[in-house]
């Protein structure tokens, strides 16, 4: 009887390591192939993973709460005599590209309070091997390490969590936040929920508490890092989209039967910010320290609201590349995958620009927060009609028009007032003077 090994997926390009959720068998059970065997969460996506082959449950090397490292195997699969599966590894992950990380042995602490592996578990907790470097490095003891509130999942301890312990610890022996601050912008440390001033609430005896969940946490801090890392600026501009207004309620019906897909305003909007995108490279980009990254790639991520109230960003890749048609359907799809939260990590990996749509939900005009480590997000209002004046042949004449207006948000590091002006009036032009698609 041979044996197959199933390792933890290449989750995404920036992607290292997983969390065990569940696990849905144990030793001994039988399997069939694509029975659920267990599921893994990242700070992207969550995922379950299913079996390729069919046997028994050999070897089970991993616990519910463990962090592992993409490519490590976790699930031995013992198969049937005469199957003539191959035995290798699940072909996920490619061998030359697993990242080997070395496991933290001992945490150089006051000798008085060394922790070593095995003391570690002896607590009853996990301490992944990246919350025990950062222990190490800022002198963190035991007794300290056990008082911390993890926030993850069972109470393990995240990063976000020590760090943001270490920064307390400074501030109340005097040290200045803005060195934590500083390291933190510099790259050396994430700026995150650490930096948050705590707000003191009182609760009445009708008042509902809901518990964050993993998704909700991790967006508060990516927000709050953002805002922290990147001087906000905000531009706003109102765009005359009356062509496309008319032109799309001419057209959608039969570009519905056509192509089998709903056209909706979104799609236009992807396609003019990324002809906007390819004339101003510098708005296309990210800050690494002094360093401004111009990206080659235009991959414009949209924001989709999920069922349960969260937000996902899923991102259409080379958006510049491709026609209305094609934007039409991986808009479409990445919406109703969102929705569901059926989305890929590859999905959500690679954002170089984002675009949010407050005019879904009836808003008039947005202040979007960036989207890290992009430098810039165009916020789009909802489309009303209003009068306005036109020029004519006879003189002056008011008129109703479709209307709507454009907000960009943008990094005031890189991106000065007038190139974010100059971008944002140009998508504002590529909409006003929008082009009718030829065979549509």
């Amino acid at each position: 009887m041979s044996d197959f090994q199933v390792l933890i997926p290449k989750l995404g390009e920036s992607i290292q390591e997983a969390t065990i959720t569940k696990l849905f068998v144990k030793q001994g059970d039988t399997v069939v192939e694509d029975d659920i065997l267990f599921e893994i969460a990242t700070d992207k996506v969550d995922s379950e993973i299913p079996s390729p082959v069919a046997g028994t449950i050999k070897e089970i090397r991993c616990s519910e709460n463990d962090l592992i490292p993409v490519g490590q195997v976790v699930i031995v699969i013992a198969l049937e005599e005469g199957d003539n599966i191959a035995t290798e590894p699940i072909a996920a992950v490619n061998k030359d590209e697993v990242i080997n990380i070395e496991p933290v042995e001992q945490i150089l602490l006051p000798q008085s309070q060394v922790i070593v592996r095995e003391e570690l578990k002896s607590t009853g907790r996990f301490y992944s091997p990246l919350v025990k470097s950062i222990a190490s490095k800022e002198g963190v003891t035991l007794t300290e390490l056990e008082s911390i509130s993890g926030s993850g999942i069972g109470g393990r301890i995240q990063k976000n969590d020590i760090i943001s312990f270490v920064e307390r610890r400074k501030n109340e022996t005097g040290i200045s936040s803005s060195q934590s601050v500083q390291a933190a912008i510099s790259g050396s440390v994430p700026v995150n929920q650490a930096e948050r001033l705590k707000v003191s609430v009182s609760l009445g005896a009708e008042d509902t508490i809901i518990k964050m969940d993993r998704i909700r946490k991790l967006i508060a801090n990516h927000m709050v890092m953002s805002k922290q890392v990147s001087p906000h600026v905000t531009t706003v501009v109102e765009a005359d989209v009356t062509n496309i207004v008319l032109w799309r309620n001419a057209v959608k019906e039969g570009f519905e039967r056509k192509y089998g897909q709903k056209l909706t305003f979104m799609p236009i909007f992807v396609e003019a910010a990324a002809k906007a995108l390819s004339e101003f490279r510098q708005v296309n980009a990210s800050v690494d320290e002094d360093n401004i990254i111009l990206r080659k790639h235009i991959n414009i991520a949209i924001a989709v609201a999920t069922n349960d109230g969260n937000l996902v960003v899923p991102v259409i890749k080379d958006a510049d590349s491709k026609n209305l048609v094609g934007i039409t359907r991986e808009v479409n799809a990445f919406a109703a995958a969102g929705r569901e939260n059926k989305l890929s990590p590859d999905d959500l990996q690679g954002g170089t620009f984002t675009i949010t749509n407050f005019g879904s939900f009836g808003g008039l005009i947005g202040t979007p927060i960036i989207n890290q480590p992009q430098v810039a997000i165009l916020a789009v209002g909802i489309i009303e009609k209003k009068p306005a004046v036109m020029e004519t042949p006879t003189g002056d004449a008011i008129v109703v028009r479709h209307k709507m207006f454009l907000s960009l948000s943008y990094d005031h590091r890189v991106v000065d007032g007038m190139l974010g002006g100059k971008f944002l009036r140009r998508i504002a032009d590529f909409l006003e003077q929008f082009e009718q698609p030829k065979n549509i």
